[in-house]
């Protein structure tokens, strides 16, 4: 049997956990989605439903990728093969960033 897929209120929670911890607190912005018309911050609900968007569409797909490997890789070696470092867009900068 297939997990279910998590409800919005699960992921509400997930979103404020992780937010909150890197200190980003979501009672900030406005509450509803209407934007604040002084700043043009958008409302929590916004906020939610696209990281909910995100989760759901996205993580799936990066979680399921594997590297490619040649056709006649042991499976054996193929596992280890897909346990890989993922490609980086800037590795100058990934680099830099564990040296540190």
């Amino acid at each position: 049997m297939a997990p279910a897929p998590p409800t919005d209120a699960e992921l509400n929670t997930l979103i404020r956990a992780r937010l909150a911890a890197l200190g980003i607190d979501l009672d900030q912005l406005p509450s509803g989605t209407t934007p604040d018309p002084e700043t043009g911050s958008p409302g929590q609900d916004s906020v939610l439903a696209s990281l909910r968007s995100f989760l759901r569409g996205t993580v799936a797909t990066l979680a399921a990728y594997q590297l490619p490997v040649p056709g006649a890789t042991d499976p054996d070696a193929a596992k280890a093969l897909s346990q890989q470092q993922v490609p980086v867009l800037y590795p100058s900068n990934s680099t830099e960033w564990r040296k540190a």
